[in-house]
């Protein structure tokens, strides 16, 4: 089966990506508040280095990944392009390169101090000899725009003269997604499909496998699904995700499996200066105000705050916080150096459902908290670290979580039934976690106390949920072209006709709020 791979890493010494959010007012008669937050940041502490020291293991990863009939488009700016080149041609070889591809664009801004940049380039590698590529033609314009009628030569005319179809060049003109373009979605990097289109008709064949790394807003798996390509698509970024699903189901996408994986935590820990897991916890601690527990006991990452009787129990960047971490926490409280009154969980992730574990426990002694998502990125070195402890404004937060009406079944048939489920409340976690400046905060904690439930970007349902694999058989989400619903906020109520069972149902509710961060929660109904 053959595969292939684009790729559009991100790179420029100093930008930062923005979205604007827009949530409806109370006041219908008033304008949406506009909430701005970073969608990702672009930004490498050694600058070129670090990019390229990130960049060599995927790109082997990636030809690993790739099929004999495999090859990969690598597409860059003027920053890297030509740096990046150099690792293309060690790690796939000089003889499997096949075209440096130049994509020109109208859009961009002007320089009176040097020649408008209005191009990208697009680098084309093999894997074999046996790679798949299939000739594209584009349209030649006749000089003196009269047919020349070559003997055996097929001519056209247009609007714009007689031409003839020659194979594609390396040079291609398509237009950046413009602001009033039916494809936008508001998304910074966001390509057209017409680019993605051109490179998946010459390299795949209907039913192969399309793959992209920087997902970014999609276009790869969207396209791909229109030509009938397989796809699989990843992204670091919340915001990415969230708007790449959104764009898949709009257009009717087949069914297709979404899932969080890897670890971003992991990854920031295993680059920084912290040689332990121990090291990373006392810092926590400290950072929390919990002195850490040094007994050469086999628990590295325990702290306690001594007048308030507390111990503090800080997880491991590469472990999700779930059920277990929280039973071992409870039990450490009861028995660890004599018992303690409380005890305080760290977590930087966490599993789906923790909501629901953390309200089945009931335990109002156990508090779990959530660690900020880019304290590893703050504490590169120890320096830093030592001057964030010092200044004492680090904030852990509450989990965020949804809370869902207990579902009211009707009779429809029978052999189905209706299932009526209803958004009950929306938790998210404090204003001040996420990377939001102070007018923006302002705003987000107005929703937060007057509407929560208008922060919920996306939701669905598995009305059988088997504990594994979650099976969305509904779905709303802002903007939904599907329905006639306020384009700002979601539908709250959802009716689902659904064939009956004996015994127990298990209903899961999946939520992803503005900002990316999911929520699930599952209702068991029935006998």
């Amino acid at each position: 089966m053959n595969q292939f791979l684009y790729i559009d890493p991100p790179f420029d010494s100093k930008a930062d990506y923005r979205t604007k959010i827009s949530i409806p007012d109370n006041d219908i008669e008033q304008k949406p508040t506009v909430i701005e937050q970073f969608a990702y940041k672009d930004t490498w502490k050694n600058g070129t280095a670090s990019y390229l020291e990130m960049m060599v293991p995927r790109l082997i990863l990636m030809k690993e990944l790739l099929s004999e009939k495999g090859s990969i488009y690598v597409h860059i700016d003027w920053h890297v392009g030509h740096y990046l080149k150099i690792l293309l041609d060690e790690i796939f070889g000089k003889e499997n390169f096949v075209n440096e591809i130049i994509w020109n664009y109208k859009s961009g801004g002007t320089s009176n101090n040097y020649f408008s940049r209005k191009h990208d380039i697009i680098l084309l590698y093999k894997k074999t000899d046996q790679y798949t590529f299939n000739t594209l033609t584009e349209k030649s314009y006749n000089r003196g725009l009269k047919p020349y009628r070559f003997k055996g030569v097929k001519e056209y005319e247009d609007e714009i003269g007689w031409y003839t179809l020659v194979n594609m060049k390396d040079v291609w003109q398509i237009d950046m997604v413009g602001r009033t373009s039916s494809e936008r979605v508001n998304y910074g990097t966001q390509k057209p499909e017409k680019l993605l289109e051109r490179i998946i008709k010459a390299s795949s064949n209907e039913g192969d496998i399309v793959a992209d790394f920087f997902m970014g807003s999609g276009t790869t798996g969207t396209v791909a699904e229109k030509l009938g390509r397989r796809w699989i698509m990843s992204d670091l970024g919340k915001p990415a995700t969230m708007i790449t699903r959104k764009r898949l189901i709009d257009q009717e996408a087949e069914p297709f499996l979404y899932q969080s994986i890897g670890d971003y935590q992991k990854e920031q820990y295993e680059t920084s200066e912290f040689k332990t897991i121990r090291d990373l916890s006392h810092v926590v601690l400290n950072l929390y105000g919990a002195l850490p527990i040094n007994d050469n006991s086999t628990r590295t990452n325990l702290g306690y705050i001594k007048d308030k009787n507390t111990l503090v129990l800080v997880d491991s960047p590469s472990k999700l916080t779930g059920y277990n971490t929280l039973v071992k926490a409870q039990k450490l409280r009861n028995t660890y150096h004599g018992g303690w009154n409380k005890v305080v969980v760290l977590g930087w992730n966490f599993v789906q459902n923790i909501g629901d574990i953390i309200n089945k426990l009931d335990d109002s002694d156990l508090k779990v908290l959530v660690i900020p998502p880019d304290l590893l990125e703050q504490l590169k070195t120890k320096a830093k670290a030592n001057k964030l402890i010092q200044s004492g404004k680090l904030r852990f937060s509450s989990l965020q979580y949804l809370t869902v009406k207990n579902p009211i079944v009707e009779d429809y048939d029978e052999d189905n039934e209706v299932l009526n489920v209803e958004l009950d409340n929306y938790v998210l976690l404090s204003p001040d976690a996420l990377p939001l400046d102070e007018k923006n905060q302002k705003k987000l904690s107005d929703i937060i106390s007057d509407d929560p439930l208008a922060l919920i970007e996306y939701w669905s349902i598995d009305p059988d949920y088997d504990g594994e694999v979650f099976r969305s058989k509904w779905q709303d989400y802002r903007e939904n072209v599907a329905n006639d619903n306020d384009p700002y906020r979601v539908i709250n109520k959802a009716r689902i006709n659904v064939p009956k069972v004996e015994g127990t149902r298990v209903i899961c509710v999946k939520a992803v709020d503005i900002f990316g961060f999911e929520s699930a929660t599952t209702i068991t109904i029935g006998e």
